[in-house]
C-alpha cells in the first residue's frame, strides 16, 4: 500500500513526492509520458541542454523557494533578456528606454512618458477586453507593434475578444534595462531540469509511460490518497464539458553554426509569423558549441488528444472549473494541484509555491 499516488512527474507532483518521501511516506509516481519532469524536461543534444517545451528560466522572489530549489542544482547567472522582432526590425524588451528610443527617436525618460500618456488618453472608459486595457496601459504603438500580433497568435483570438484580466499589468520601464524580470534571484540550473527531477523523485517508485485513468480503480485500491496534477475536468470524465485550454507545439532545428540569433528567446511580435518565439538553447548556459539547436514554438488550438499548456481563463471557463472544483471538494482520498488540477496559468515559482502549501497542510 502507498501513501501517496501521485498522477503526473512535473514539477508540482515532484516538489511533493519529494517533501512526502522526507517525512518517511511511500510515494508512486505515475507518469503519461515517457520522462520525468513535465514540461519543464530538458534533454542532452550535441551537449546541449535542450529545453523540450519551451523556455523554462527559473526566477523567484521567495528566498524560501530559491533555498529549497538549490538543495537539487546550481544555478548559472542567466538574466533573461530576449529581443523583439517585428516585421525584421528588432527591439529590446522588455518594454524599457532601449525600446522606445528605437521606436520614437527619443533619448529621455520625460519624452517616453509624455509620448505614452497621451497615446493612452485615446481610452477614457474603463477597459472592456484586453486590447483596450492594453491601449490604456501602454498607449497605440507598443500594442500595434508588439502585443497585437502576438497575443492573437498566442490565443488563436482577437484581442477584442479575449478578456481584459489577461494583461493586468504591462511592465514599463523608463531605464536602459533589458533584465525581463524583476525578481532578485534568477538563473538556469546547470546541466538543465531533469537532474533536479532525478533528484526529487529519488525515493519514490517511478513509473513511465502510464495513465492513471485507465486503470483508476486499480491505483486508487493500492493508494491511500491520491494527488492529481492533470486536467480536473478528466478526472471527472469532463461531466459538465471540456474546460479550455491552449496548445503548443515545438519544431527542434539542429543548425550547422554557432550561433543563429544571438540571444536566447527572441519573440516574433507580427500576426504573419506562424511561430511566436525562437528559442536557441546553448544561450541559456552559455555555450560555445560548434552547432545550435533552435525551436520554434507554435501556438495551437487545443484539443483532448494533444497536451494542454495554458487554460483559458475567461469567465464561462473559470464558472466551468468551480463546478469541478466543487466535485474535488467532496473526494476526500484526492487532492488536485499545479498548472491544470487548479486550472491556474502557473509559472514555476508559483507552482513550487502550490506545492509546498500542500505538504504544510498536508504532512503533518
Amino acid at each position: 500500500m502507498f501513501d501517496y499516488c501521485i498522477v503526473g512527474a512535473g514539477l508540482f507532483g515532484s516538489v511533493f513526492a519529494y517533501e512526502a518521501s522526507q517525512k518517511g511516506k511511500k510515494c508512486l509516481v505515475l507518469e503519461k509520458r515517457n520522462h520525468i519532469g513535465g514540461n519543464c524536461y530538458t534533454k542532452e543534444l550535441e551537449n546541449i541542454n535542450v529545453h523540450s517545451y519551451g523556455a523554462h528560466i527559473f526566477r523567484t522572489s521567495d528566498e524560501k523557494i530559491w533555498n529549497f530549489m538549490k538543495q537539487f542544482c546550481e544555478f548559472n547567472h542567466f538574466i533573461n533578456s530576449p529581443l523583439a522582432n517585428y516585421k525584421g526590425t528588432i527591439y529590446n524588451l522588455p518594454f524599457n528606454m532601449n525600446t522606445f528610443s528605437k521606436l520614437w527617436g527619443i533619448s529621455t525618460p520625460q519624452e517616453a512618458q509624455n509620448i505614452i500618456t497621451k497615446q493612452k488618453a485615446l481610452i477614457q472608459k474603463e477597459p472592456e477586453n484586453l486590447e483596450e486595457q492594453a491601449l490604456s496601459l501602454v498607449g497605440k504603438d507598443v500594442y500595434e507593434k508588439f502585443i497585437k500580433g502576438y497575443t492573437q497568435k498566442q490565443w488563436g483570438r482577437a484581442c477584442k475578444d479575449l478578456p481584459k484580466s489577461i494583461i493586468r499589468r504591462i511592465p514599463v520601464r523608463f531605464t536602459y534595462d533589458n533584465n525581463y524580470f524583476n525578481d532578485p534571484y534568477q538563473g538556469i540550473p546547470k546541466g538543465g531540469y531533469t537532474k533536479i527531477f532525478e533528484k526529487l523523485l529519488r525515493q519514490s517508485e517511478v513509473r513511465l509511460n502510464t495513465d492513471f485513468l485507465r486503470h483508476k480503480k486499480d491505483f486508487e485500491k493500492i493508494s491511500r490518497k491520491i494527488i492529481f496534477t492533470g486536467t480536473i475536468d478528466s478526472y471527472f470524465e469532463y461531466q459538465f464539458g471540456a474546460l479550455e485550454y491552449r496548445s503548443l507545439e515545438f519544431k527542434e532545428e539542429l543548425l550547422d553554426t554557432p550561433n543563429y540569433q544571438g540571444v536566447a528567446v527572441v519573440n516574433f511580435t507580427d500576426e504573419n509569423t506562424p511561430y511566436t518565439r525562437i528559442i536557441e538553447h546553448k544561450h541559456f548556459e552559455f555555450g560555445t558549441q560548434e552547432k545550435t539547436i533552435i525551436s520554434k514554438e507554435y501556438p495551437k488550438a487545443w484539443s483532448q488528444d494533444i497536451e494542454p499548456y495554458y487554460p483559458i481563463n475567461d469567465e464561462a471557463n473559470q464558472a466551468l472549473y468551480e463546478k469541478y472544483k466543487a466535485l474535488a471538494q467532496k473526494e476526500h482520498k484526492l487532492i488536485f494541484g499545479g498548472r491544470l488540477g487548479e486550472y491556474k496559468y502557473y509559472d514555476m515559482t508559483d507552482t513550487i509555491a502550490s506545492a509546498l502549501k500542500l505538504c504544510e497542510r498536508e504532512l503533518v
